[in-house]
């Protein structure tokens, strides 16, 4: 049984997932499924779980998507629908692989993504709510603009160098496949905005002010296209990792949020 260890690999069939499990400390608690970046992966959270777990008592389930970290690699160049094929497919998948019963999805930029599609693209009786940290719901130029400098920084700089810890031999994969696809010219537009509607969830939106990946209007989409309530929490002095630039604020945020969900059922 997957949950009798906190570190390891779940296999799905045609893929197998790192994954890190923390243990709930509190009886009726949702359990938190945390879902990374574009360039993350189990060990880009660092401690961050860790506090959440503890703050909230809820169990954590953390994991590499294909592609990256220790996970199965992945075939590039990736399709343009990578984050709508996450949602649609794996990710329930996944969660049905894992039976835990309600669960708080709490994702970071494209992690964020494949949350909302996944909450408002399924049926997907278990989401409880939805965290979405620097979400995309639509392509920007700001947000090419600084995808092709970190193409640049790849290429000619030390990204590289400080990607492959993190994600072994699947380094290439991870970073070829998030960054082709973004700047493939088709993907300009892309979108999500027809799957708000049918975020029936609670969802709180974080993002920093100075975010240099996106601009307001995703979270304004998602405030006025959401067929649940949102609420948006602005973070001063905060780029495009809320959680790690602003760790407590960020912290503080969700553990409110998870604990007014006692009180709210969709």
């Amino acid at each position: 049984m997957w949950r009798e260890h906190t570190h390891g690999r779940i296999d799905l069939g045609d893929q197998q997932l790192e994954y890190k499990w923390l243990h709930p400390t509190a009886a009726g608690r949702p359990t938190l499924v945390f879902l990374h970046e574009g360039l993350g992966c189990v060990a880009i959270w660092k401690g961050f779980p860790e506090r959440v777990a503890e703050a909230t008592g809820c169990g954590v389930f953390v994991y590499s998507r294909r592609g990256y970290g220790k996970s199965s690699p992945v075939p590039t160049p990736r399709p343009l629908r990578y984050m709508h094929d996450e949602g649609l497919d794996i990710l329930p998948r996944l969660l049905a692989a894992l039976k835990l019963g309600e669960v708080v999805l709490i994702g970071h930029s494209d992690g964020a993504s494949i949350s909302l599609i996944h909450a408002g693209g399924t049926t997907a009786p278990g989401i409880r709510a939805v965290v979405a940290m620097a979400p995309h719901v639509m392509n920007e130029e700001v947000c090419v603009a600084s995808i092709r400098q970190a193409r640049t920084a790849y290429e000619t700089g030390d990204l590289r160098a400080r990607l492959l810890p993190l994600h072994h031999d699947n380094v290439d994969c991870a970073f070829w496949g998030w960054n082709g696809a973004w700047l493939d010219p088709d993907f300009m537009c892309w979108n999500l905005e027809e799957y708000l509607p049918g975020i029936t969830a609670p969802v709180m939106v974080i993002q920093g002010r100075n975010d240099e990946y996106g601009s307001s209007v995703q979270y304004e989409s998602i405030r006025a296209k959401s067929g649940g309530p949102v609420e948006v929490v602005l973070l001063d002095h905060c780029r495009h990792s809320p959680h790690k630039d602003q760790p407590d604020a960020t912290l503080a945020a969700i553990t409110r949020f998870v604990s007014d969900l006692q009180g709210h059922h969709p």
